[in-house]
């Protein structure tokens, strides 16, 4: 049995800025959390403390307890916001996991699309890659995040439309647009290669990788290359 000094400690852990004592926290307390409705309360008082420096630890062990409340994958979804990409990911992992069993998620996922950060727009269209969506909302949300000021969201959103086998005539038209005229080189080169992924390319989509070859900007050059090759294949 573990002893209450212990759980203590790890309940102070949870708000510790050294991510390698968070994690150990949640790691003990994740299997606690279940089986003590005392515990449980006091990781809520955790999320809903504004003092709090890390309430998205709380939530990601109280989400492991069986049907997490509102609040906690409303916590969750902040924290896809966190500074630090290995937790926005482990928290976007947990998420995935969750809204296959708890549908609701994934119109958070898409409501986040529109309304949250540039993080966590970023973040939410990875979820909906990772689960495999395939009706027709949710491509109709990755496609319009292709016309996201912010180009990291337009490239995520990009990378994401490879899993998309209903993208019809409309969708790789848009992604031409964005390989040919997007400001951003980033933009460009992943609609380069995804577009060659989907395969059946246009004349108008391997002249432009030709010309791309040939181009001075080095990373577009490697990406046209790169889709070339993907296309001989």
């Amino acid at each position: 049995m573990v002893s209450n000094s212990k759980i203590a400690a790890s309940i102070a852990d949870l708000n510790h800025t050294e991510k390698s004592k968070i994690r150990a926290a949640v790691d003990a307390l994740i299997p606690l959390a279940a089986s003590s409705q005392e515990l449980r309360e006091t990781l809520h008082q955790l999320i809903l403390d504004p003092q709090g420096r890390n309430p998205w630890s709380a939530a990601y062990v109280l989400a492991h307890c069986p049907r997490p409340d509102p609040k906690i994958i409303q916590t969750l979804l902040d924290g896809l916001d966190h500074r630090e990409a290995d937790i926005r990911w482990a928290i976007a992992l947990l998420l995935i996991h969750l809204a296959k069993s708890e549908p609701e998620i994934v119109k958070f996922l898409f409501d986040l699309c529109v309304t949250g950060t540039s993080a966590q727009k970023r973040m939410a269209v990875y979820c909906i890659r990772d689960l495999r969506l395939a009706d027709k909302n949710s491509l109709e949300v990755l496609l319009k995040l292709l016309e996201e000021t912010d180009p990291t969201v337009r490239v995520a959103a990009v990378i994401s439309l490879k899993v998309r086998l209903d993208l019809d005539a409309r969708g790789r038209e848009t992604l031409l647009k964005l390989f040919l005229d997007d400001p951003d080189f980033r933009v460009r080169a992943a609609a380069a290669v995804i577009l060659a992924k989907l395969g059946s390319p246009s004349n108008a989509f391997l002249n432009a990788l030709r010309e791309a070859e040939g181009g001075d900007n080095p990373q577009l050059v490697k990406a046209a290359a790169t889709a070339l090759a993907l296309l001989q294949t």
